[in-house]
């Protein structure tokens, strides 16, 4: 999924491209038929944002998300997030995760990801289900909202949205520019002509060859580059018995601390070597290190697994990603102290990118 072509498995390679023509053509006729209006899109009576990607894999989606549900706040709107729950036991039901100022849902009822974000998100609920469109009727019936934000929604075109915005990781926006199976695309390349506005996610110092790219793509969207930065808070050695009250444990980005400190640290997200490359940036050593499946769910051996070697390396702390945290459920027993790490986003541009979100919602109002 992630070559470029160089594999010697021409035969597996050759089979995984005719699945994803045969997936392609199904992918071209549905949007035909939404864009041809055979298929109707409904709407929600309120104001609808998307943020989401062409590809598979992590680009910052959870990060971004948070970061715009806070920004239309600070500007006085009322804001609901709607999230498929991907994995949780109401993804198909529906249901409410949070109404803004208690958790009402653990991880396995919503996911990893919605409950990630409740529990950072103040005032903000936070609804999931599958059927995006009924679990936005589910937000403005039990809340006076004003915004959806629609947590990886950008194949979800059923349901109509004022603001598409698509993230592209800078280094591999479109993988190979195959569809799944054999690349890492949703939907063909050009899709990305949906969106209002592109923004690269990860950017480095020089983007001149992705933006060439995406201006071959499509000259009529504002592009945006972003830049994670890391946070993390102290989970201790065990949770008690109100956990989430752990995710207000106080943030540092003060990393010197774990400088030179041997660690042994385990994510299940969708690149794991993103997060274990971040962690050799804090100068740590790094003694033993976890991959997991994005969001994969731990059980007591895992647990156990990864405390025996903290223990074998004489590690001083176990590390983790925030999203790893929220999925583990509060179960775990650990001979050192676990360290979660969060990201947060920041914009190259920050009031450009403030302005054009500000312009496209008047531009909606007065429609």
């Amino acid at each position: 999924m992630y070559s470029g072509g160089e594999s010697q498995l021409f035969l597996l390679e050759s089979l995984l491209f005719v699945f994803s023509v045969l997936y392609g053509i199904l992918v071209k006729i549905r949007c035909a038929l939404y864009s041809k209006g055979i298929f109707k899109q409904k709407r929600l009576p309120c104001k609808v944002i998307s943020v989401g990607n062409v590809t598979v894999g992590g680009t910052g989606k959870t990060p971004m998300t948070i970061y715009l549900a806070k920004l239309l706040v600070g500007y006085g709107y009322k804001v609901a997030v709607v999230s498929r729950g991907y994995r949780g036991k109401f993804e198909k039901k529906g249901g409410i995760v949070s109404n803004g100022k208690e958790m009402l849902m653990g991880p396995e009822l919503s996911g990893d990801e919605p409950f990630m974000m409740a529990a950072r998100l103040e005032n903000i609920p936070v609804v999931v289900g599958q059927n995006r469109y009924e679990s936005g009727w589910m937000a403005i019936k039990n809340f006076d909202i004003d915004i959806i934000l629609l947590d990886d929604g950008f194949q979800h075109i059923k349901l109509f949205r004022d603001i598409d915005i698509l993230l592209l990781d800078h280094s591999r926006p479109f993988g190979n520019f195959h569809l799944i199976p054999r690349g890492i695309l949703r939907e063909p390349a050009a899709s990305a002509k949906r969106a209002d506005t592109f923004i690269l996610t990860r950017s480095s110092s020089d983007n001149s060859k992705v933006l060439n790219l995406l201006n071959n793509i499509s000259k009529s969207q504002a592009i945006f580059e972003t830049h994670n930065s890391y946070y993390f808070f102290n989970a201790g050695k065990e949770s008690n018995a109100d956990w989430v009250s752990i995710f207000g444990n106080e943030l540092s980005k003060d990393y010197d601390r774990m400088a030179g400190k041997k660690v042994v640290a385990f994510s299940g997200i969708a690149v794991n070597e993103h997060f274990r490359k971040t962690i050799e940036e804090f100068k740590c050593e790094l003694v033993n290190f976890y991959g997991f499946p994005d969001h994969y769910y731990y059980s007591a051996d895992d647990i156990e697994k990864i405390s025996q070697s903290a223990k074998k390396q004489d590690a001083q702390f176990i590390i983790t990603t925030e999203k790893d945290f929220a999925r583990m459920g509060g179960k775990y027993k650990f001979p050192v102290d676990l360290i979660v790490v969060g990201s947060a986003v920041h914009f190259k541009d920050d009031n450009s990118f403030k302005s054009f979100i500000m312009n496209k919602l008047v531009k909606t109002e007065a429609k």
